[in-house]
């Protein structure tokens, strides 16, 4: 008889012991893949949801809900569509005006000042994210499409989700889901992730065109050094236009101001 004892913990995990541990552990593994499988199956069309510029202190926060149905899946393939953050920018740039054309989508961008006015008011980073990503497919449930199912690149856990969305006054009756990885298993999420990064690159290069720096993406040191550059010559007032003023490059361009 095959010998194997399974012990399972509060936390979820599973630990099987026994000579057949290893053909036990395989059959679990075979089970889940046919259960994921069959969920991705089992929608014909579906909104992901994806965000661009949460860790970049320049620029604003790109959020992009994306329509799509098994009939696009092939043709969006066809086109190389994936995770933005696997593309170059000149692939995204390319990518892009086509699929804004094809998909039905709601792009939302707060720039770096609304940012900051937002950050003020009482949100933070991640209920300002959780206000975006209900609004966006708000607005497009509100055009007319009718989704099997929605999904979120997970960004915080589905507990703190329901809790600051419950306080927004736009409410999307359809269940959300949110997922870790989203925008590898999913075409919508991808969709999103893509015309969301366009949408922050075109708001940098706008941004770096006023003030007349180039504003660098990501939160690294050359960020402190343009943003002391910037408060020389412009002060607060001007990173307020150009930034997100709680991440700590704000303090590290004071005291490099200071030197």
């Amino acid at each position: 008889m095959d010998q194997a004892t399974a012990s399972i913990y509060t936390s979820g995990k599973v630990l099987l012991q026994g000579e057949k541990a290893a053909t036990y552990a395989k059959f679990f593994k075979e089970a889940e893949n046919v259960v994921e499988n069959e969920e991705q199956m089992a929608y014909s069309s579906m909104i992901g949801t994806d965000e661009v510029g949460n860790g970049s202190y320049f620029g604003g926060l790109a959020v992009v809900a994306s329509f799509v149905t098994k009939e696009q899946e092939d043709f969006l393939r066809s086109l190389g569509v994936g995770d933005s953050k696997t593309l170059t920018d000149q692939k995204i740039r390319q990518l892009a005006p086509l699929l804004k054309e094809k998909v039905a989508h709601q792009a939302l961008l707060l720039s770096p000042k609304k940012y900051n006015e937002v950050i003020d008011s009482g949100y933070n980073a991640v209920s300002v994210k959780v206000a975006l990503h209900n609004q966006a497919i708000y607005l497009l449930l509100e055009k007319g499409v009718q989704p099997d199912r929605i999904i979120i690149d997970a960004f915080t856990s589905t507990k703190n989700y329901q809790r600051y969305v419950a306080q927004e006054r736009n409410q999307v009756s359809q269940v959300i889901h949110l997922e870790e990885k989203a925008e590898n298993k999913y075409l919508a999420v991808a969709v999103s992730s893509i015309i969301a990064r366009d949408l922050f690159l075109e708001n940098l290069e706008n941004l770096s065109q006023e003030l007349g720096y180039i504003l660098p993406s990501g939160a690294g040191e050359k960020s402190d050094q343009v943003a002391c550059q910037i408060l020389k010559t412009y002060g607060l007032a001007g990173l307020d236009t150009c930034a997100k003023l709680h991440f700590k490059n704000t303090e590290k361009a004071r005291k490099l101001l200071e030197r």
